[in-house]
């Protein structure tokens, strides 16, 4: 029986008792509702009355540890959940939520607060820490003097504003006169030990400002969590079906349909997910780099707990695509190279070189003597790459398909290539992967289906709106929807072009607007043709369109932004900074809503 049906003729509550539930259980959030249900739960399966009514007291009167995380891709939310596993271990009361879930509101009655936020793109929050980040920056933000907290920060420091959205949270607890438990923990991509760490030592540290009770944890609904026990620490290996180029024989770039068979695992995700992806490194590459280094493949090394062979460790263990600023300055050292050592000592130098190389390259460009051990010990651990989902359970069942470019580039005569995208372009039928989901919970259908959506998708952004097309078709969903697509070129690029032509003979599309870069002199991408059409963009906004864009962080998304800022300028008569605000409360009210990479 649902809450709303419930009287006081169906249960042993009297109408008075009724009324209070729902009027309670109205305020709270999912969260919130299921850590009353298991406390009732525990409460009704006690023995022993007194101390049940002891127990309650004693709970009520202890404080709890509240434990809040801003998490872009999943790292965030693991460190918390694995914080709170082990506060409750201890014996506390743990309330675990998503920042994008918590009641600001709740804030200045907090005694005790624990926080994991990442930084997302340039130093932003990411998504479900937007809000809590602004309410601190804000003159709303209240006095929390009666607050103990720490920070851990995660980050990337292969970008300038390392861990910034951390160091934000910091400041500004402590302004508002918060006292820290234990200083601000930058954390970086291989942040797992250091992590580990922090939960250890703050946990340590909350111990003189609480009550051990025995209390449960508060843990995170099953929607978020997502359905499966395969996680990043325990992925599910899968079978490549499909690696299926896209692209025409003339284009520039290498666009692959990949679909993987899931078979019995019992996995399932949500339009708007992500797939996470472990890959091996490419036996040719690792070894160029061990010869060019003059190393033993059959050379032993220690990667955590583990002692195993160099060829090992390089090909599943170490990160061998991705530089960071950490390993350009270590391998100025080994190669006693002044230009390098000049370029690691300024960030935006070393930002550059950063991306525009790889480890083989420094081998070749920065001869240096390394010995086996020192060069894992530099080297980052392999991280798995994540992949917007392209398709809905609703139509593959048991497959996940993916739409990934090869990454690709020419350096010093060699042919280079991203870790992930080379695994996956080059990956045959059969092809063993290990895989996992990752949801987000931010890049979501509306929940009314005949809510009009506008979808902008360049490249292997459309993505996702595959996806959502499939789960809407199956759905019979006849609300309205319009997508903008754009690549270099009609005969080349255009991704799925079949698919879409059939959705918008079926009615299942409304609208399609592409942008084709370099079939004109003069070239165009989606956000001319947002512009271009800006009265009926318009209009779908006062319609209540919910708006996606997916795809390039750097350049796309911030000119889309652009356009839509300019088209409810010319449209909805508003100054520039206003519709910046109008924008700030559609992507508040989750209408507007970003899977940017």
């Amino acid at each position: 029986m649902l809450l709303n049906e419930l009287s006081s003729l169906a249960s042993p509550l009297s109408p008075g008792q009724v009324d209070k539930l729902k009027q309670l259980t109205s305020e709270l959030s999912a969260v919130q509702l299921a850590w009353v249900s298991g406390y009732l739960a525990a409460s009704a399966n006690a023995n022993d009355s007194q101390s049940l009514l002891a127990g309650a007291t004693q709970a009520s009167a202890s404080q709890t540890v509240t434990i809040l995380y801003g998490s872009q891709t999943g790292n965030g939310r693991g460190v918390a959940t694995e914080l709170a596993a082990k506060a409750q271990a201890q014996g506390y009361a743990v309330n675990l939520a998503s920042m994008g879930e918590y009641n600001v509101r709740q804030l200045k009655q907090e005694t005790l607060l624990l926080a994991v936020v990442s930084t997302h793109g340039e130093g932003e929050a990411p998504d479900d820490a937007m809000e809590l980040h602004k309410f601190l920056a804000s003159k709303r933000a209240p006095k929390l003097d009666n607050l103990h907290y720490s920070v851990l920060a995660l980050g990337d420091s292969s970008y300038e504003l390392y861990c910034q959205t951390g160091k934000d949270f910091d400041a500004r607890f402590a302004a508002l006169g918060a006292k820290q438990l234990l200083p601000l923990a930058e954390c970086d991509v291989d942040y797992e030990q250091a992590a580990s760490d922090w939960q250890d030592s703050v946990l340590e540290a909350v111990k003189p400002h609480i009550q051990s009770v025995g209390a449960g944890i508060v843990s995170v609904p099953q929607t978020q969590a997502g359905s499966s026990a395969f996680t990043k620490q325990q992925p599910y290996t899968a079978e490549v079906l499909v690696s299926q180029k896209l692209t025409g024989r003339d284009s520039d770039r290498d666009v692959r349909h990949v679909e993987i068979d899931l078979g019995e695992s019992g996995i399932s995700y949500q339009v708007g997910d992500a797939l996470g992806i472990w890959f091996s490194n490419n036996t040719l590459l690792v070894h160029e780099i061990i010869s060019g280094l003059g190393l033993s493949a059959d050379d032993q090394v220690i990667v955590g707990k583990e002692t195993l062979s160099l060829v090992d460790a390089l090909t599943d263990k170490k990160e061998l695509t991705q530089l960071y600023p950490g390993l350009v300055k270590a391998w100025a050292e080994f190669s006693g190279s002044a230009e390098l050592l000049a370029l690691s000592e300024d960030k935006e130098q070393t930002r550059q070189f950063v991306l525009a190389n790889q480890l083989a390259d420094l081998v070749v460009a920065y001869p240096a003597n390394v010995t086996a051990s020192q060069l894992v010990e530099v080297l980052r651990p392999l991280t798995p790459r994540l992949y917007s989902i392209a398709s809905s359970q609703a139509e593959v069942e048991t497959e996940v398909h993916l739409t990934v470019a090869l990454v690709e580039d020419e350096r010093q005569g060699q042919a280079r290539f991203g870790g992930a995208s080379h695994f996956l372009a080059s990956a045959e039928e059969g092809q063993a992967v290990k895989v996992y989901v990752e949801p987000n919970n931010h890049f979501r259908l509306p929940e009314n289906p005949e809510t009009p959506v506008i979808m902008v998708g360049p490249g292997t952004g459309v993505a996702p709106f595959r996806a959502f097309m499939q789960q809407r078709a199956a759905d019979g969903v006849t609300g309205d929807s319009w997508l903008f697509f754009g690549n270099p070129h009609f005969e080349q690029d255009f991704l799925y072009q079949v698919e879409w032509q059939q959705y918008l003979k079926s009615g299942d599309l409304s609208r399609l607007d592409v942008a084709f870069s370099r079939d004109q002199a003069d070239k165009v991408y989606v956000q001319h043709r947002i512009t271009q059409q800006a009265e009926h963009v318009w209009q779908w906004l006062q319609n209540g369109a919910h708006v996606y864009i997916c795809g390039d962080a750097e350049r796309m998304a911030k000119d889309v932004h652009q356009a839509l800022v300019g088209v409810v300028v010319s449209q909805g008569g508003l100054t520039a900074d206003a519709a910046e605000a109008y924008l700030e409360d559609l992507r508040s009210n989750k209408r507007y809503q970003k899977d940017v990479y």
